[in-house]
């Protein structure tokens, strides 16, 4: 019988258990929904990457972000034309993924043609409650992108298309869709990593983005290879629907030795070892959407990139739509089918990612960073 007994009283203390995790979780979320607006934007601008990746995961507070309930910050786009006309756009629609935003301005009748565009200016709006909800709430605006379209010709590049819109990307992260057929804007697309993003959308001027104060790590001059070891990675690959990869890598490093061309290279998946390879969720493409109609880009989508230094800080923070090239490789005996390409690059850093198509599904069988000296230096006062 005490058996018997002792059944319901370990399942009551179970449950117990378990109402008062549950109990102090929604204590803990009421706390957060209580604090201040001024508050939780301050609490909020101060989270590292890591940090970050974590309270993306409590989707009450992201959404709240999402639907400016809380924080009431949105995005405004302003286009400047060659004759210094400007267009003013309120956001047509955002969307969050794991660790970046996108956001989208519908052309319509507002934009001027594309060769006509003279700037390109993204701020960030935080909105006043006002006792009156019908009236149109002002806001404090923070420069993210002042971006003057003459010095990007050259490095635009398309990468994409499908039968009614070409994707043109500007510059890391900042996309502008045009109709194929008249050549006009159809949309524009940004996509901002989510590193400090409250910080940076509030923290600005109208016309001075917010300045990251540089924190510099320890100095060490007793480790001959610091600098050039303990990185932590984290990508994903995404579109404006679906997620296709989200994977971290600890533990990345170069031996000094190895340094090559002025870029430490990490290596997160080696090509040789079949273990280390992820297969992709889905096939990769861009989904569009504007006004009363929508397509999809294939072969391209959204790489966010977070690397962390060894005292898991964000080191190099990148969020930008990526395009999937054709590769020609020699034979391989392990994949036999049709290998493709993304390969991102700036001044501070470049990455590679093979991947191998068999049956309609794509693997990764290789990922590779390399991170420029100069930035290495710079972070670490090293000499190398």
């Amino acid at each position: 019988m005490a058996c018997l007994k002792a059944v319901p009283l370990r399942l009551r203390a179970v449950t117990t258990s378990k109402k008062a995790a549950e109990t102090s979780s929604k204590s803990t979320q009421n706390v957060f929904e209580r604090l201040p607006t001024e508050i939780l934007v301050k609490i909020l601008s101060h989270l590292d990457a890591s940090a970050l990746f974590s309270i993306s995961h409590i989707t009450k507070l992201f959404h709240q972000l999402a639907s400016n309930k809380n924080l009431r910050v949105t995005w405004e786009l302003t286009v400047t034309d060659k004759a210094g006309r400007e267009s003013t756009l309120e956001l047509s629609w955002s969307q969050f993924s794991e660790t970046s935003l996108t956001l989208c301005w519908c052309g319509g009748d507002c934009l001027p043609n594309y060769e006509q565009i003279s700037s390109l200016q993204l701020h960030g709006v935080r909105r006043f409650a006002l006792s009156r909800p019908s009236l149109k709430k002002p806001g404090r605006r923070s420069l993210m992108e002042n971006l003057d379209m003459r010095s990007l010709t050259k490095s635009t590049q398309v990468i994409g298309q499908d039968q009614l819109v070409q994707l043109k990307l500007l510059q890391p992260g900042i996309i502008i869709g045009l109709w194929r057929d008249q050549g006009s804007v159809a949309f524009i697309m940004f996509t901002l990593h989510f590193y400090k993003l409250v910080e940076r959308s509030t923290q600005g001027s109208s016309d001075c983005s917010h300045v990251e104060p540089v924190i510099q790590p320890p100095f060490d001059d007793i480790d001959s290879e610091y600098g050039l070891h303990g990185y932590q990675l984290h990508i994903v690959l995404h579109n404006t629907v679906c997620k296709f990869m989200s994977e971290s890598f600890s533990q990345l490093f170069c031996r000094r030795a190895h340094i090559s061309d002025g870029f430490i290279m990490l290596t997160a998946i080696s090509r040789t070892n079949a273990s280390q390879h992820i297969q992709l969720s889905g096939s990769i493409t861009m989904p569009w959407r504007c006004e009363a109609l929508e397509g999809a880009v294939e072969n391209c989508c959204i790489m966010s990139l977070t690397l962390l230094d060894e005292f898991r800080q964000p080191f190099i923070c990148i969020s930008s739509p990526v395009s999937v090239e054709l590769e020609k490789v020699d034979v391989s005996y392990d994949y036999d089918g049709e290998h493709y390409l993304i390969h991102y690059k700036d001044s501070d850093i470049q990455v590679k990612m093979q991947l191998a198509k068999m049956k309609k599904r794509q693997t990764v069988i290789s990922l590779i960073v390399n991170v420029s000296v100069c930035i290495v230096n710079k972070h670490f006062s090293r000499g190398y």
